[in-house]
């Protein structure tokens, strides 16, 4: 089974930078290998650095978008003693390869060491879109593992398998039956799935993505090992960090942006003349 994951983690991985909106940048770089990864670090770790204090920067827009997250995750706390039966009685019947395959996708380790190799790939060619893609991948697993390793800490929620109740929780306890809120393997095989699928154009494309990067959410569920908000709200956490790392990449950082026309058109009306004018 790990070797098939492997594989399938390499092939997928690959595509993301094969198959996208634009070709694949293959060019001469006066840059030497070092320095291009000096220059990736830096942005992998700004983009982390964006992401946390990007809330100091929030709109109308942006709050309202937090206060439907914390209320989705509150409507589906409501429902998760509901959920954890349907689920339950649906375990018997998914085949083990797709459990195993929920596991291996969202394992950290599994996940630093796909995205590593796709990165050194994109960083010893150097293909710009590769690498930007590698450190897309690699900021955001981080930027969002960091934030659910705090978070399923500090609020201290038993797990389903506990048997304690949806509502049972112990702050800051070291015990991993209390590390269920939020869900850390959903986070790393959603943010994956996100920052892969924004490579493509193709809605069957992404479609198919998304759907490969819910099957570890899923499975978490069928394992008693979290409860359906744990897994909402971990979601919600895996899109919006992609976003703004992504974001922060394509406007303030050079991985071989399209050309852009940098001419500025100017209407000038004056006394007996009208004309245009170009500035560049």
């Amino acid at each position: 089974m790990r070797n098939f994951f492997l594989f399938i983690c390499s092939f997928f991985l690959l595509m993301s930078s094969t198959y996208s909106q634009d070709s694949i940048l293959i060019k001469e770089n006066t840059l030497s290998t070092w320095e291009l990864l000096k220059y990736d670090g830096v942005s992998a770790f700004n983009g982390l650095t964006t992401t946390y204090t990007r809330p100091l920067q929030w709109k109308k827009d942006d709050f309202i978008t937090a206060g439907a997250i914390v209320l989705g995750t509150g409507a589906l706390y409501l429902i998760d003693d509901d959920a954890k039966k349907w689920f339950g009685t649906q375990e018997k019947n998914v085949p083990d390869v797709i459990k195993e395959f929920g596991w291996y996708f969202g394992n950290p380790q599994n996940v630093y060491a796909a995205h590593g190799a796709l990165y050194l790939y994109g960083l010893f060619t150097k293909n710009e879109k590769i690498r930007k893609t590698g450190v897309l991948l690699l900021s955001a697993v981080s930027t969002a593992g960091l934030i659910q390793t705090i978070s399923k800490t500090a609020t201290g929620r038993s797990r389903p398998g506990n048997n304690e109740g949806k509502g049972k929780f112990k702050p800051f306890s070291k015990e991993g039956v209390y590390h269920s809120f939020p869900s850390g393997h959903t986070i790393l095989s959603v943010t994956t799935a996100y920052a892969i699928a924004k490579q493509f154009d193709n809605p069957f494309v992404k479609a198919g993505i998304y759907g490969v990067g819910m099957i570890t959410p899923l499975s978490r569920i069928w394992a008693g090992a979290h409860w359906l908000s744990d897994v909402g709200l971990s979601i919600a956490i895996s899109v919006l960090v992609v976003e703004t790392i992504d974001t922060y990449l394509n406007e303030e950082r050079d991985y071989g942006k399209k050309p852009q026309n940098k001419i500025s058109w100017k209407l000038n009306v004056g006394l007996g003349q009208v004309g245009i004018t170009g500035s560049f």
